[in-house]
C-alpha cells in the first residue's frame, strides 16, 4: 500500500513540475492498492495515507510558506499542513469509500463510476482553499485543456480520473492474456482521444479572431513586505515609495508603448482611495488622479475601501478628467490573513493569532466599463487575488456581459517558492479558457501575464523582477460556452448520480425489511432510524453514529433557541442554511454513512438468522437466542440486542424499526427466544410506548419536510413579492426568470428549515412526555404517547398554516 501511495504521489508532484501529462495514470499504482481485498478501516486509511501523500508531493511549498509568514518555521508550517491534509483533500476519502461499498455491491464497473462522481461532488460540495483538482494537472498541455469550456477543470478531473481506472483494471487483468486488456485500455483511452480531438477542432478556429485589440500595461514593481518596510521607514515613505516607482513605469507603458490602460496590483496603494484618513492621504489622492489626467487613460489599481460595516480589499476604477467610478470589492478572502470567520473571531483568538486579518467580503461579480481613449467603452470584471480560482464568480462577471478580465494579485509571500505562484498563474488561466475572454493579470513581483482565450500566457513576467508587461488581445463578444450557461454543472451531476445510485440501494432493501415485519419509525423523527432496514453495529459504530446523531439534534434545538431569541448571526436565509447544513446535515449525513456501511440483509434460513453485509455473512442459530432486548435508550434509533442461551450477548447489536417483530419472525421459525419482559422499569416502558405507535402518510419525511415546506413557502413568496415589487411575479418581470427561481428557492429552504426545526421542538415535547409518564403512569403511558402524537400531529400541519395566515393578514 505504502509503494502505491508513494508512487502515486510521486507522479502527481512530477506532473506539476509540466511535461508530459502524466494524469492520465498517476494514481494507478494507489488504485490497485485499493482493489486488493481488505476491510473498510484499510480504505480509510489508504485514502488518509493517499491525502497525506499528495499534498506532501504537490502542496510542500503552501505548508512551507505558511511557516514563513506565521514566523514557526518552514517545518512546522509543513507539519501543521500535512496534519491538515484530509481537510485539505477530503476527496480522496470519499471516492475510496464509495468506490469500495458500490464495487463490492454492484461490481467495478459502476463501483468505478460511483467513485469518480463521488470525488467531483465532494470537490464541488466541499469548499478547498485553491479550488484545485486533478484537471489542473493538464494545464501544461495547450491542446488538452481546451475541453475545460465544456466542464471546467473538474470535467478534465472526471476524464483523468477515467482513464485511470481503465489503466488499474488492465493491470488487474494482464494474466488473463490481451483480450481481457483490450476493454479497458481502450477505455483508458477515450478521454486523451477526446481531449486531443476536441483540443483540435478548439484551437483551429481560435485564429478567426477579429475586432480591435486592447492594450493593458502591467506594472510588476516587485516592492514586496510592505508591514516590514512600514515599521522601518513609516507609512508615508513607504506609500511614496511606491507611487513613485508605479508613476515611473507607468509613464513608460502610456508615452512609449501607447497601453490602452494601466493595471497597477492588489493593495498597491495600501491605504483608502477617494475617503483619504488625513491631509497627506488626500493630497496622495489628488497626486495619483493628476498623473491619471496626465496620462489620459483608465487606471485600476489595488486600494482599501471602507463603509459602515467595515474595510475591504479593492480594486478601484479612475477615469482621467473623471476621477472614481467605482470599486470592486474582493470576493473571496484569504482565511485567517485577511479575515477570521465570525464564529471564530474573538479577543481571545487575535490575541493568540494577532496577525489576521480584518477585511468584509464583497458582495460578487461586478462588470465595471473601461472607457479607452479612442472612444471604445470595453466592459470588464475585475478579480483579486484568490478570487480568480473561483470559476463560478468568473463565470457570473461572463453572464453580467464582460468582455474581458482584470485581475490583480499579490503573491509575494510566494516569493521564495515559485511553485505556488506558478499554479496560482495556472489556475487563473482556467478561467480564461471556461469563459473564453481574454486576461489581463498583474501581480507584485511575479507572475504577471497576459493570457489568451486559450489559456495560454503570451507575453508574461519571472518571479522577483521589476518589469513592465505589455501585449494586447482582441476583444470580442465570445461564443457562450456550456460553462458559462451551465456554470460547475460536473459536480452537480456526480452528487445526483450518488443520489440516484442511493436511492437504487435503499430501495433495494426494503423488501427484506418488511419481510422481518419492520414497522416505521414514530411521528417526527428528523429522519429514519436506519437506512438500510438492519444495522449490524459493533460499539464503536453505534458510539459513533449515537453521538453524530445527538449533536445534530441538539444543534436544532440549539439554532430554534437561537431564532427565537433573535439571535443577529441568524438573520438571513443564507446564515440559516451555512449552519443548518454544517451543525445538522453533515452530522445527520456522517450518521447515516455509518449505519449505510453496517448495513446488513437479514433472513432466516434453515434455523439460522443470516445477516449479510456485502462480501461477509454471519449466522447464529435461531435456538441459541435466548431474548431479544431492546434498546433502552434508543440512540442512534430503535434497536436490540441479541442475549444468547450463554447468558452472553452477542458482538453486534442490531439496529432496527421494530425489534418485537424480529421477535416474532424468529419465534415463528420454531426458536424460543422472546422479548425481554423482566421486571418493568420507567426506561423499559417508555421504549415499548415509543415503539407502539405506527407511523400514516402524513409521517413520511417527504409530505412533512418537502412539501409542507413548498406549501408555506408558496403563500409567503407571494406576499414578499407583492410587498417588495409590487405583484406576485414582480421579481421575474423585473430580474428575469432565473432571478425568480432563485428567490423562491431561497424562500423554500427558509421554510424547510422552520419546518425541521418546528419538528424538532414538537419532538422534543414528545419524548419528554413520554418519558414523565413512563416514570409517574407507566400503565398508561402507550394511551398518552399516542394522544402526545396525535396532538403534535395536529400542532403541526395545522398550527404552522394557521400561524402563516396570520401573520400574513397581519401584514
Amino acid at each position: 500500500m505504502l509503494a502505491g501511495i508513494t508512487a502515486s504521489a510521486v507522479l502527481s508532484g512530477l506532473n506539476t513540475r509540466g511535461g508530459w501529462p502524466l494524469g492520465f495514470v498517476a494514481l494507478v499504482p494507489w488504485l490497485l492498492t485499493l482493489d486488493a481485498k481488505g476491510t473498510i478501516s484499510s480504505t480509510l486509511l489508504s485514502a488518509y495515507a493517499m491525502s497525506v501523500a499528495f499534498t506532501a508531493a504537490v502542496f510542500y511549498w503552501f505548508g512551507t510558506a505558511i511557516g514563513s509568514y506565521t514566523q514557526v518555521g518552514a517545518a512546522t508550517g509543513l507539519a501543521v499542513l500535512l496534519l491538515a491534509a484530509p481537510l485539505f483533500q477530503p476527496q480522496f476519502f470519499a471516492f475510496a469509500l464509495v468506490r469500495r461499498l458500490t464495487a463490492g455491491r454492484y461490481g467495478p464497473v459502476l463501483g468505478s463510476l460511483a467513485g469518480v462522481a463521488a470525488w467531483v461532488a465532494t470537490e464541488w460540495f466541499v469548499p478547498k482553499l485553491f479550488d484545485d483538482t486533478l484537471g489542473h494537472l493538464l494545464y501544461p498541455s495547450r491542446l488538452l485543456r481546451q475541453a475545460a469550456d465544456l466542464g471546467g477543470a473538474p470535467g478534465l478531473t472526471l476524464l483523468l480520473l477515467f482513464s485511470n481506472e481503465g489503466v488499474a483494471a488492465a493491470v488487474l487483468r494482464r494474466a488473463d492474456g490481451l483480450r481481457a486488456i483490450a476493454r479497458p485500455l481502450a477505455l483508458a483511452a477515450l478521454p486523451p482521444l477526446f481531449l486531443a480531438i476536441y483540443g483540435l477542432f478548439v484551437l483551429s478556429g481560435s485564429k478567426e479572431t477579429a475586432g480591435k485589440p486592447l492594450r493593458i500595461g502591467l506594472i510588476q514593481s516587485n516592492i514586496v513586505n510592505y508591514e516590514l518596510q512600514r515599521k522601518e521607514k513609516g507609512t508615508y515613505a513607504v506609500v511614496r515609495e511606491v507611487l513613485d516607482t508605479h508613476f515611473a513605469m507607468t509613464y513608460d507603458a502610456v508615452v512609449r508603448q501607447r497601453a490602452d490602460a494601466v493595471l497597477w496590483s492588489e493593495t498597491v496603494y495600501p491605504t483608502t482611495f477617494g475617503n483619504a484618513r488625513s491631509e497627506a492621504g488626500a493630497e496622495l489622492d489628488r497626486e495619483i488622479q493628476s498623473i491619471i489626467n496626465s496620462a489620459g487613460v483608465p487606471f485600476v489599481f489595488g486600494t482599501y475601501d471602507t463603509d459602515a460595516d467595515g474595510e475591504y480589499n479593492a480594486a478601484a476604477f479612475v477615469e482621467p478628467g473623471k476621477g472614481l467610478l467605482g470599486f470592486y470589492r474582493k470576493t473571496r478572502l484569504f482565511p485567517l490573513t485577511e479575515y477570521v470567520p465570525a464564529w471564530l473571531d474573538g479577543p481571545f483568538f487575535r490575541s493568540w493569532l494577532p496577525w489576521t486579518g480584518t477585511w468584509r467580503p464583497g458582495n460578487g461579480a461586478r462588470v465595471f466599463p473601461l472607457r479607452l481613449a479612442d472612444g471604445r467603452e470595453i466592459p470588464v470584471q475585475a478579480s483579486i487575488c484568490l478570487d480568480d480560482v473561483d470559476s463560478g464568480l468568473i463565470i457570473d462577471g461572463a453572464r453580467l456581459g464582460a468582455l474581458a478580465i482584470l485581475t490583480m494579485s499579490n503573491d509575494s509571500w510566494f516569493t521564495d517558492y515559485h511553485q505556488g505562484a506558478q499554479l496560482h498563474q495556472q489556475v487563473a488561466a482556467f478561467r480564461s479558457i471556461e469563459t473564453r475572454l481574454p486576461q489581463f493579470r498583474v501581480t507584485t513581483n511575479g507572475y504577471s501575464g497576459v493570457i489568451d482565450a486559450t489559456g495560454t500566457v503570451i507575453a508574461g513576467s519571472r518571479m522577483g523582477e521589476q518589469t513592465l508587461v505589455i501585449a494586447e488581445l482582441p476583444v470580442t463578444t465570445p461564443p457562450r460556452t456550456l460553462m458559462v450557461a451551465w456554470g460547475d454543472w460536473v459536480g452537480r451531476a456526480g452528487f445526483l448520480f450518488l443520489i440516484l445510485l442511493a436511492g437504487i440501494a435503499a430501495m433495494a432493501k426494503f423488501p427484506s425489511l418488511r419481510r422481518l415485519g419492520a414497522t416505521e419509525t414514530s411521528a417526527y423523527d428528523i429522519s429514519t432510524d436506519v437506512p438500510a432496514g438492519i444495522a449490524a453495529l459493533p460499539n464503536g459504530a453505534r458510539i459513533t453514529a449515537g453521538l453524530l446523531r445527538v449533536f445534530a439534534r441538539l444543534s436544532l434545538l440549539c439554532m430554534g433557541a437561537a431564532i427565537l431569541f433573535g439571535a443577529s448571526f441568524l438573520q438571513n436565509t443564507l446564515a440559516q442554511i451555512r449552519i443548518f447544513t454544517a451543525f445538522f446535515l453533515f452530522p445527520e449525513a456522517a450518521a447515516w454513512c455509518v449505519l449505510f456501511i453496517f448495513s446488513a440483509r437479514a433472513s432466516i434460513e434453515n434455523g439460522m438468522l443470516v445477516l449479510t453485509r456485502r462480501a461477509r455473512r454471519f449466522e447464529i442459530a435461531v435456538r441459541d437466542i435466548a431474548a431479544v432486548e431492546m434498546w433502552l435508550v434508543p440512540i442512534p434509533g430503535s434497536g436490540a440486542s441479541l442475549r444468547l442461551s450463554s447468558n452472553e450477548y452477542w458482538k453486534f447489536g442490531l439496529a432496527l424499526a421494530d425489534p418485537a417483530a424480529l421477535a416474532r419472525a424468529l419465534a415463528a421459525t420454531g426458536g424460543n427466544p422472546v422479548q425481554e419482559e423482566s421486571k418493568a422499569s420507567p426506561a423499559k416502558t417508555y421504549a415499548r410506548a415509543r415503539l407502539a405507535v405506527r407511523r400514516g402518510r402524513l409521517d413520511h419525511p417527504l409530505a412533512k419536510f418537502v412539501l409542507l415546506s413548498f406549501a408555506l413557502a408558496i403563500p409567503a413568496f407571494i406576499l414578499h413579492q407583492n410587498i417588495a415589487y409590487g405583484s406576485a411575479f414582480g421579481e421575474y418581470y423585473t430580474f428575469g426568470l432565473k432571478a425568480y427561481l432563485l428567490g423562491f428557492a431561497l424562500w423554500w429552504a427558509a421554510w424547510g428549515i422552520g419546518v425541521v426545526l418546528a419538528a424538532a421542538a414538537l419532538r422534543t415535547v414528545i419524548e419528554a412526555g413520554t418519558m414523565l409518564t413512563a416514570l409517574l403512569r407507566p400503565g398508561q403511558a402507550v394511551n398518552i404517547r399516542s394522544w402526545l402524537e396525535r396532538i403534535g400531529r395536529a400542532a403541526f400541519y395545522i398550527g404552522l398554516p394557521a400561524w402563516l395566515l396570520f401573520n400574513i393578514f397581519a401584514a
